[in-house]
């Protein structure tokens, strides 16, 4: 395998990085042949989360577990569900077995619910694959690619409905974003960030009118109906905004935009594996450190990509990937960087 120069041409280095990730990728199933069972491994890594987190939330509704521990670990196991919708979207799973790829489709969107429907997002996936880093990049937009830094960023990356808002007036019919994006996310999503800003709110009304000296009486009914909203938010609302805002910092940064060169695979990604991630690495699947690679290798599933990554990494390393380019937070994603 003739190893191009760093000088290359960029799609020569990318067919380059390419060759050798899915050699890596092809010796790991020579080795393990079980790798090669891909639909059942993807249904059992989904059983396995959507076990985790029922069993997280049965735990804090018993009594057993705190609220705290729980929404640590059923964000931990959401994250799994990312990265399989992730391989859904790509149809890597049950590709010739429409229902059950559909299935798997619909639980992934269960877990997650704070998502846009997994469907929709397989069009604005594809399009960021055609157009990543550009102005026309939706996707990575929508979770604040280019934005720069401050409490309004900080703000959109754990909250999605805030984030459509925030921005709706850029667009050049506000209300047909609106329209857009109320449908992208209906009717899991909708109901989701409803529900928890309602429990923001009821919550920030009632500490207020305490502070103030005039403790608000509620109905009976409203506190019946907040204790229930209150656990669900602990079982499965703020797990899931704590997994999108982990994601969407990682995603949103090691993704680069603005003045990236159309069809420059070197310049889409960097990897992102500093230590310094680690805390949001633990709810997004070490997404900083292998996703870079899924631009140069998209059919592979994201457990392989796991494994695969300390080949990956010196490869891409050595035609011109960027590794760790902390500085990519100063510049709001852009690529352009003062000579070393």
């Amino acid at each position: 395998m003739v190893k191009p120069s760093p000088q290359a041409p960029h799609a020569t280095r990318a067919a380059h990085i390419k060759q050798v990730a899915e050699a890596a990728g092809a010796a790991l199933r020579q080795r393990h042949p079980v790798l090669q069972h891909q639909d059942a491994i993807g249904a059992g890594i989904l059983a396995f989360a959507l076990v985790g987190m029922l069993a997280s939330g049965w735990l804090y509704l018993q009594g057993t577990w705190p609220a705290w521990l729980t929404i640590v670990v059923t964000a931990m196991f959401a994250s799994l569900t990312h990265e399989l919708e992730h391989d859904l979207i790509h149809k890597m799973y049950f590709r010739k077995t429409p229902w059950a790829h559909n299935l798997m489709m619909g639980l992934v969107w269960l877990a997650r619910p704070s998502t846009v429907n997994p469907w929709v997002r397989r069009e604005l996936h594809f399009h960021h694959h055609k157009t990543s880093g550009q102005a026309v990049d939706l996707e990575e937009r929508a979770i604040t690619n280019g934005e720069p830094w401050g409490l309004r960023r900080l703000v959109m990356l754990g909250d999605n409905a805030l984030s459509v808002l925030l921005r709706a007036h850029r667009a050049p019919s506000m209300l047909n974003i609106l329209k857009r994006s109320f449908m992208a996310y209906f009717p899991l999503g909708v109901v989701f960030w409803a529900s928890w800003h309602a429990f923001l709110a009821f919550h920030a009304v009632d500490a207020v009118a305490a502070a103030l000296g005039s403790p608000i009486a509620w109905s009976a009914n409203t506190l019946s109906f907040m204790h229930t909203l209150g656990a669900w938010v602990v079982v499965l609302i703020a797990p899931n905004v704590l997994r999108s805002f982990c994601l969407h910092f990682v995603s949103s940064n090691m993704h680069y935009h603005g003045d990236v060169e159309a069809g420059n695979q070197i310049e889409e990604c960097q990897v992102l594996d500093s230590w310094l991630m680690l805390p949001f690495h633990l709810f997004c699947f070490n997404f900083g450190s292998t996703h870079a690679i899924h631009h140069f290798v998209v059919k592979e599933p994201f457990y392989i990509r796991q494994m695969t990554a300390p080949v990956a990494h010196k490869v891409m390393r050595e035609m011109g990937v960027r590794l760790n380019d902390i500085g990519t937070f100063k510049r709001a994603n852009r690529w352009t960087r003062a000579a070393a």
